[in-house]
């Protein structure tokens, strides 16, 4: 893997998240923070602003930050707040993945879990890892939408590939 396949992975990523987030901004004000049951998270709120707040922590920690807790807008009901959080997350991730050099990608990571435990990583692993996360929870919006009769729409890479300029 290189810095191009890199940046092609986080283009897809975003795009698929601006289309399921673009969905849930169609949906009733209500429906953010309805209680839809389920395991890991109970509402879309609560996937979104799961999936913000681990990009947010691993953009600092790829940043030499080591963050300790989630930050103050994990909280937030405001659907409003969640999202554009998401995007200014993914603008500044955008400008840290252009400087990135193969170097950068066989470097490891030290850092610490929010419990405090340390750990170390192949910076290309990361970087792997964060976009997966993603995917999963995005299928679990996928799920929620259709719960609450809100089509999801179609985030398949291939459809990334096929409607994107290459």
């Amino acid at each position: 893997m290189n810095s191009y396949d890199i940046v092609l992975l986080y283009g897809y990523n975003d795009w698929a998240n601006d289309r399921l987030l673009r969905a849930i901004a169609g949906t009733p004000p209500d429906v953010f923070t309805r209680d839809l049951g389920g395991g890991s998270f109970r509402s879309i709120r609560d996937v979104v602003a799961h999936i913000a707040s681990a990009d947010w922590i691993w953009l600092e920690r790829w940043n030499g930050g080591s963050p300790s807790s989630l930050p103050a807008w994990y909280g937030s009901d405001s659907r409003e707040t969640l999202l554009a959080q998401l995007e200014a997350i993914a603008a500044d991730r955008g400008a840290f993945l252009q400087r990135l050099t193969a170097a950068d990608l066989d470097r490891e990571l030290s850092f610490k879990y929010l419990s405090g435990k340390p750990a170390r990583v192949r910076f290309e692993d990361v970087l792997v890892h964060v976009v997966n996360h993603s995917t999963y929870h995005r299928g679990q919006l996928a799920s929620m939408l259709r719960h609450v009769g809100t089509p999801p729409p179609p985030t398949d890479f291939i459809v990334f590939r096929t409607e994107s300029p290459a």
